[in-house]
């Protein structure tokens, strides 16, 4: 296996994808061959992965972490040779479709994994149905997924799905007897999706939302915002963010002097959030991935040995106390590629063809029992995240660390 690690602009090159496309189909893209013996013609003698990320812009504390990843995946599988292909989108939407279409186009990729965020997911999910390529998102929104429709079946995702996350946040809020809660969350598709799932979450557990405000990621100051907030007097406020901007809102509540419970989004679950953060994360709760506490989980969780294993080979090739949950994310799809490569395998279908992609596909919705870094997969026709309760835990702050708390 090659690692290729290109985190390049493609505006220049963006240009050349057509003309390629037009030489490989009588459409102008992949994946609309008139017959087998021509699609046999393009095979390919290895497994080609092509991964786009934020390494740069606002998310590229997520995406530092998850390229970091693509390095540590196996070469090879059931004998079959792997060359993982990464590009940097730099956070922007319109370079994550880029990225995605040129992987899909030019490097004909068997299988598609990308982005660190939501927007960007969302956007590719039609370059996957356009080329079927089978895609694996390491972003959160559970829209990229669902419905499973004929664009969305051939997409699935690793992070746990929003609602998932906000039943257990609204859980733990009721236990703590919190009744009114102030929102605060990005204003793209990953803080409105937030809002969606935690006003049903919350409902169901008699708890209001008496303001809600909004902020962009690049943001620098959200006092306003803030102000309106704490004007409206919650026993909690959520701030749903992802790395390091979701930092901004958690400051400016305590330089405010808010007193009551803040709580964020597995989003925050980056060590940078608390480096950003600093003594001002200090009490706050959020959803994680076991992954996030994994020496701290009894030996009983189905999912500690996983966790511990990309714990282990994360530390040993970038230094202790260095893994990440959003890296953790990039493991997990790995995890989903090397299980089903084998089963497409079998088919007779040749890595580099129509036929190969469809069988990848086929190979990743069948998926059972897969322990992986933040859950236990098991996907289905109908459910293309395939993670459960066991891949969510509680974890509160203190003196600068992440503590598991079962209570909750």
């Amino acid at each position: 296996m090659s690692v290729v690690i290109a985190d390049i602009n493609l505006g220049q090159q963006s240009s050349h994808i057509g003309v390629r496309c037009e030489q490989l189909g009588p459409r102008g893209r992949i994946g609309h061959y008139p017959s087998t013996a021509h699609s046999q013609l393009l095979a390919s003698a290895q497994v080609k992965v092509g991964v786009t990320v934020s390494s740069t812009g606002p998310a590229a504390s997520l995406g530092i972490p998850e390229r970091n990843t693509v390095a540590l995946l196996p070469k090879e599988v059931a004998g079959q040779k792997i060359e993982w292909i990464v590009l940097d989108d730099a956070t922007d939407t319109t370079q994550a479709v880029k990225n995605s279409r040129k992987l899909a186009s030019d490097d004909k990729v068997d299988v598609l994994i990308g982005t660190s965020v939501t927007p960007g997911s969302l956007a590719m999910v039609d370059v996957a149905a356009e080329a079927k390529v089978p895609m694996i998102s390491v972003a959160a929104s559970a829209k990229i997924v669902e419905p499973v429709d004929d664009k969305r079946r051939w997409v699935f995702k690793t992070p746990q799905n929003d609602a998932l996350m906000a039943g257990a946040l609204a859980d733990a809020m009721a236990k703590s007897k919190v009744k009114t809660l102030g929102f605060i969350g990005f204003a793209d598709a990953y803080g409105d999706g937030w809002l969606d799932v935690m006003q049903k979450a919350a409902k169901a557990k008699g708890i209001e939302i008496v303001s809600i405000e909004k902020y962009s990621r690049t943001d620098t100051s959200v006092t306003g915002q803030v102000l309106k907030l704490i004007g409206a007097k919650p026993d909690a406020i959520l701030i749903a963010g992802a790395g390091t901007p979701s930092a901004l809102p958690q400051k400016e509540l305590k330089a405010r002097n808010y007193g009551g419970t803040i709580y964020q989004t597995h989003g925050a679950a980056n060590n940078d959030v608390l480096r950003v953060c600093g003594k001002d994360c200090d009490g706050m709760y959020l959803p994680a991935g076991p992954l996030l506490v994994a020496a701290q989980l009894p030996d009983s969780n189905p999912v500690k040995k996983s966790a511990l294993a990309y714990v282990d080979a994360y530390e040993k090739a970038n230094g202790a106390g260095s893994t990440n949950t959003f890296g953790g994310h990039m493991w997990d799809a790995g995890q989903l590629v090397v299980a089903a490569l084998p089963v497409a395998l079998k088919t007779g279908a040749k890595p580099g063809t129509p036929e190969f992609r469809a069988a990848m596909r086929d190979a990743l919705e069948g998926v059972k029992d897969l322990a992986a870094s933040q859950g236990v997969f098991n996907m289905s026709p109908t459910d293309h995240a395939g993670f459960d309760e066991r891949s969510r835990v509680i974890v509160k702050v203190e003196g600068g660390k992440w503590v598991y708390q079962p209570g909750l």
